[in-house]
């Protein structure tokens, strides 16, 4: 019985879709990402309630996470600079195509000295004080200029797509009956668009005060970013959930 009952929770569904996804590297980076900023909040809120000693391990915790996802975000600098480069030859509309060329250079060139900012964090380089901070300023410059792009983007975006969606609502004379059934696949289809656009705009809008409290142009406490970066984490979890199920 005992056998029985460690068969189904080790091989339950839910497992092997959790083994599945973290068997992407994004799947862990996502999980990474929640824990991190969630021991944020936690130490954050340990140290409001007097309990130093709690805080320090889930701040460690915090920065032992920090410290891994920039080493498994090696790469991801050549992964945007090509996406920047596929999209000069896009045909999309102008406005879309620039946001998403300045989206991708942003988050390429924060990743890059976030690579160079982990290098010295485990000693194989070495960085003087001055010079951490000032790549940490620039690092986090790149980073908030991605989301702001991204942020446009959706903008720019979903006006299009609610014209079409508006186009399409509008009624036509002389059309077939097939012609309908194709209108209404195309109006699902912009509406799931629309839905995965708005979800994204969610995230990037809460995610943006993270590098804005970095540089100084906001002060929010670890507490509300502890919590903030959690929320948008879980949310991108979800996401990549469902991207493994289908």
């Amino acid at each position: 019985m005992a056998t029985g009952m460690a068969s189904q929770i080790i091989l339950h569904p839910i497992a092997s879709h959790t083994l599945k996804l973290w068997s992407t590297t994004l799947g862990r980076d996502k999980t990474y990402r929640t824990i991190q900023y969630f021991s944020r909040f936690l130490a954050w809120y340990l140290i409001r309630q007097g309990d130093k000693g709690n805080a320090v391990k889930w701040n460690a915790l915090k920065s032992a996470l920090g410290t891994g996802r920039k080493m498994m975000r090696l790469g991801k600098p050549l992964e945007h600079l090509q996406a920047a480069l596929r999209a000069t030859t896009g045909t999309g509309p102008m406005g879309e195509q620039i946001t998403t060329i300045g989206r991708q250079l942003g988050y390429a060139g924060y990743l890059a000295y976030d690579s160079i900012i982990w290098a010295n964090s485990v000693n194989f380089v070495k960085l003087s004080k001055q010079t951490k901070e000032r790549l940490e300023k620039i690092s986090n410059r790149f980073w908030l200029a991605g989301i702001l792009f991204n942020l446009a983007h959706a903008l720019l975006k979903a006006a299009r797509l609610a014209n079409e969606v508006k186009k399409l609502r509008s009624p036509r004379g002389g059309e077939r009956k097939g012609d309908d059934a194709e209108r209404n696949a195309k109006y699902h289809s912009l509406q799931t668009a629309r839905a995965a656009l708005r979800y994204q705009f969610v995230i990037d809008s809460l995610d943006v005060w993270l590098p804005a409290t970095n540089l100084g142009f906001v002060h929010l406490d670890d507490g509300i970013l502890g919590f903030t970066g959690t929320v948008t984490s879980l949310m991108a979890l979800r996401t990549q959930w469902q991207l493994v199920a289908k």
